[in-house]
């Protein structure tokens, strides 16, 4: 009978350590603030802002594709 009382300590031992562990999920990093998407003009690629071309007002992935807009 004691050894019953035993594994029963046991397993509500384990049970509020795992439950303890799973109730407390590590913080998350929002540090980076959200970025604005802009579109290529030429292919229509999406990318964000500080990755893009600014030509004329139009956004570009790449200058290939300003300098073909372009023409």
């Amino acid at each position: 009978m004691s050894r019953l009382f035993l594994l029963m300590g046991i397993a509500v031992v384990v049970y509020l350590l795992i439950k303890s562990y799973r109730k407390n999920p590590p913080p998350q990093q929002d540090n980076q603030a959200a970025e604005d998407m802009v579109r290529c003009a030429h292919c229509g690629v999406h990318l964000p802002k500080s990755e893009s071309i600014l030509a004329g007002g139009n956004f570009f992935c790449c200058a290939e594709h300003r300098n073909a807009y372009r023409k």
